[in-house]
């Protein structure tokens, strides 16, 4: 169990806000795929994911309630609990926005203190604010007064390595009302090179603990597999983990990270055939949502993340960005799931019909 302020979330596994991945059709996907049970029988209450985050969203956009905006913080009852994460620095704007959240289905609000991305920093919004810690503090206190649920922020270790924030800006952040901090453990300068600092997420977790045991903090930052996890726990001390590329080809690892921390013990991995009907079911999710044109797209940029994890699969992202039309895609899918269960690694229904 996890507390967010009042918010009790199930597990103290979180999906980040990926840009143009973590949507309402992919969140559908993680939140579908049912706990291991640690042995045969009925589930043990581990569960999986216990919080998912929606894209970045531009609080001007919100407003202004453009398309593209609204379909980024799209939810539905299925997709609780939720966390809407803004971007900005214009205190009244951000706050307008956090109003709007908050009636719009968001469980928690994130701001966005850790986004390296050149479109984001040069407006001064995202891991920018770290360089401007009396704005980012203002921010978190005018949001806190401002809505009912949680207000949080996603931070980095500091701008570069010669202005590190991690002793100093996070217990503010919690003396201003974040109810939780998470912290990417790279400097903004760095993005997404070299390795994720456990050390350096430590040190927040020391700054925040120090004077704010009630305060969560979370871990983020290479956690491809269920032992990444494990040791971001044990070497920071943190109370939470929130994956975000580690998820995209793996849906699942949520699934197999809270049976591991719970038990110790990895559960039995799912089947290419079980892995194959999870990217159908996010297709199918992209189409009822999206439509044909935009979901076409979508699955050209997705397939690549799905690929390692369903292989023996020759030709499998070749082919499925050949492919025109939802109706191709859907034929070609379909003709190899037929194949995994010809191979022997069948759908649960065929292998218990076997049995």
């Amino acid at each position: 169990m996890l507390s967010i302020g009042r918010v009790q979330l199930k597990t103290n596994l979180l999906l980040a806000p990926i840009a143009g991945y973590c949507d309402l059709a992919f969140r559908l996907v993680v939140r579908s795929i049912p706990e291991a049970a640690p042995a045969p029988g009925p589930g043990c209450g581990i569960g999986t994911v216990g919080l998912a985050c929606t894209d970045l969203l531009c609080p001007q956009a919100i407003l202004r309630e453009t398309d593209t905006t609204l379909w980024l913080a799209a939810t539905c009852p299925e997709d609780q609990p939720l966390c809407m994460q803004l971007y900005g620095r214009e205190v009244g704007v951000m706050a307008e926005a956090a109003r709007w959240a908050a009636a719009n289905g968001a469980t928690t609000i994130d701001i966005n203190m850790g986004c390296p991305v050149d479109k984001v920093t040069k407006k001064n919004g995202g891991s920018k604010l770290l360089c401007e810690p009396e704005l980012a503090i203002e921010i978190v206190r005018t949001l806190a007064r401002t809505v009912s649920v949680p207000v949080t922020a996603k931070i980095r270790l500091g701008w570069d390595d010669a202005s590190l924030i991690t002793d100093s800006l996070p217990p503010r952040l919690a003396d201003a009302g974040a109810a939780a901090i998470t912290v990417h453990g790279r400097t903004s300068l760095q993005k997404f090179r070299g390795s994720a600092s456990l050390p350096g997420i430590a040190r927040v977790v020391q700054a925040v603990k120090r004077h704010h045991p009630q305060v969560t903090v979370i871990g983020n930052g290479d956690v491809k597999t269920p032992e990444d996890a494990k040791r971001m726990l044990g070497e920071t001390g943190c109370d939470g983990v929130m994956i975000g590329r580690g998820a995209l080809g793996q849906p699942w690892i949520f699934r197999d990270t809270a049976h591991y921390l719970a038990t110790g013990r990895l559960p039995p991995a799912l089947s290419r055939w079980e892995r194959a009907q999870l990217v159908l079911d996010h297709f199918h999710h992209m189409m009822r949502l999206r439509g044909e044109r935009r979901t076409m797209a979508m699955i050209h940029s997705r397939i690549p993340w799905y690929s390692p994890f369903l292989q023996p699969w020759p030709g499998l992202r070749r082919a499925a960005h050949e492919m025109a039309s939802a109706a191709a895609f859907e034929d070609y899918w379909l003709a190899g799931m037929e194949r995994m269960e010809q191979e022997g690694e069948g759908s649960p229904i065929a292998e218990a019909a076997a049995v």
